[in-house]
């Protein structure tokens, strides 16, 4: 990790993405912003393997990273993505636990890590921060929830579309119309539980019927109501 850079600043930050921090009152901003430690990551590393024992969480000032887990034959189950203003590794932290994924870096990032005892610290002193974290780890589980069912009740063309969906209100789109963020076909399959072969098919299939267009890595949605009624969304 390179260190040679200007520390982003908690409040700035939180004022910015309006993070989890938000209840913090200013002399807690401050202890947090005076105890974290910030790097810069570069895009293909690895920021934390599964079974590695975290010393506290992780807050994404910047950049896009991907939490994945490795199943058989070394296979990736894509589980989400971080982008800026989340936070990861909480719940390890938390159940005192190892890492139960792992994370890559997809984009350059800036990546601050906040101290198990600092987290602890702030969690004692504030019951609506714990609240916040609380309710951010039972949206997980939710989301969690809602992947089981469409695994088992939806097919691969409709978990893709939903897919895309998704990653469109996550992320946004740029000046062009282009989601913004660059995933591989592999990628792409690792999220939805299936072959990169199905997903280049279906692809292709989405852009022959004027549903997407492909530009590289990123994708336009040129019919969001297409998308949805495939998903399966309303």
């Amino acid at each position: 990790m390179k260190k040679y850079f200007e520390e982003p600043s908690c409040i700035g930050c939180n004022q910015e993405f309006k993070t989890i921090f938000k209840s913090l009152t200013p002399t807690q901003l401050d202890y947090l912003n005076n105890n974290k430690s910030c790097s810069v990551v570069s895009k293909g590393k690895i920021l934390y393997e599964e079974g590695n024992r975290l010393t506290g969480i992780f807050c994404i000032n910047k950049g896009i990273l991907k939490i994945y887990k490795t199943g058989i034959e070394g296979k990736e189950q894509i589980i989400k993505f971080a982008k800026e203003g989340d936070v990861i590794g909480y719940r390890s932290v938390i159940n005192g636990e190892c890492a139960c994924t792992s994370v890559k870096i997809l984009e350059d990032a800036v990546v601050c890590h906040i101290a198990s005892q600092d987290l602890y610290h702030l969690l004692r002193e504030n019951s609506e921060f714990g609240i916040e974290l609380l309710q951010i780890a039972c949206k997980e589980l939710g989301e969690a929830n809602n992947y089981i069912t469409d695994i088992a009740q939806k097919s691969v063309r409709e978990r893709l579309a939903e897919i895309l969906l998704h990653l469109k209100d996550e992320f946004g789109v740029n000046q062009e119309g282009l989601i913004n963020i660059a995933l591989t076909r592999e990628e792409l399959a690792n999220i939805i539980g299936t072959a990169t072969e199905s997903v280049i098919r279906l692809l292709s299939e989405f852009k022959t019927e004027g549903i997407i267009e492909l530009q590289g890595r990123k994708i336009l949605l040129k019919d969001i109501n297409k998308l949805k009624k495939i998903s399966n969304v309303f």
